[in-house]
């Protein structure tokens, strides 16, 4: 069995800088990045299977969010150490995926990148991913590999409670209550906060994370191009309305809601 976990960066929520209005539209200023905290649930929920069912483990990482301008070769760096990070907690092995020419691309361009990472290992039977990041808050992009994949989608999972004969079966908190569902593998599964308490790296860990190497791979290899599918320039506001305004009068308010009553019978509103 193989299991790939998906990570990304994100701004150090415990050290976030102090920013003005305009370095934020100039995008001067540079925050502190870690591994997503989400993140760090679905590692360590990937070394426990490993450990408990002698799994491979796998780490991918596309980076920090495309839309951000911080440069190619810093968010390369940036997925590295965050990679690296996953690999001194415990994780197997790890690649990333090169961000050059991805740049300017949305959450499905991400996705399609991801998912293609995972088809190209040919082998992975679950992958693992935290159920959305602590920047961008959207848990879209788990989604979208599912939906690029086409593998069943568990989402919110707190527990992970078999994986046996070809299927997979965990608990899941939705609407306030939580529920036992199973699916058959390959499948996504994004993880709560509950389902686990990360580990923190050794000094064993750290010290051979340091000197891995990352393999990178290349987009165009894998048949992924940068695509933005909405955007701010391509959205049209809707045509205005012509609208009138009625004041309904009345010598009472008993006869003013009459009055009312009568309006909205002719105009076929009730």
């Amino acid at each position: 069995m193989k299991i790939a976990v998906l990570i990304k960066q994100t701004p150090e929520t415990a050290d976030l800088p102090t920013v003005t209005p305009d370095e934020v539209t100039r995008g001067a200023f540079q925050a502190k990045l870690a591994i997503n905290p989400w993140d760090e649930f679905a590692v360590e929920e990937a070394i426990q299977l490993g450990e408990r069912l002698d799994a491979d483990t796998l780490a991918l990482s596309l980076g920090l969010s495309l839309g951000l301008s911080l440069g190619d070769d810093a968010a390369n760096d940036a997925a590295n150490d965050a990679l690296k990070h996953a690999l001194a907690m415990g994780i197997a092995a790890a690649k990333r995926i090169d961000r050059a020419g991805l740049t300017g691309g949305d959450l499905w361009t991400t996705a399609a990148a991801l998912a293609a990472a995972v088809r190209a290992e040919g082998d992975i039977d679950l992958v693992l991913v935290g159920k959305q990041s602590v920047d961008e808050n959207s848990g879209a992009v788990h989604v979208g590999v599912a939906r690029k994949l086409g593998w069943p989608l568990l989402s919110n999972v707190v527990q992970i409670v078999d994986i046996a004969d070809g299927h997979i079966t965990v608990t899941r908190a939705a609407d306030g209550v939580q529920e036992t569902v199973a699916a058959p593998l390959p499948a996504v599964v994004s993880v709560g906060k509950e389902i686990n308490e990360p580990r923190y790296p050794g000094f064993m860990g750290l010290r051979k994370a340091s000197k891995a190497q990352i393999p990178v791979l290349d987009p165009a290899a894998l048949g992924v191009r940068a695509e933005a599918r909405a955007s701010w320039s391509n959205l049209r506001k809707p045509a205005a309305r012509a609208t009138t305004v009625r004041l309904i009068s009345g010598a009472t308010p008993q006869e003013q809601a009459a009055n009312l009553v009568d309006a909205l019978l002719n105009d076929k509103v009730i």
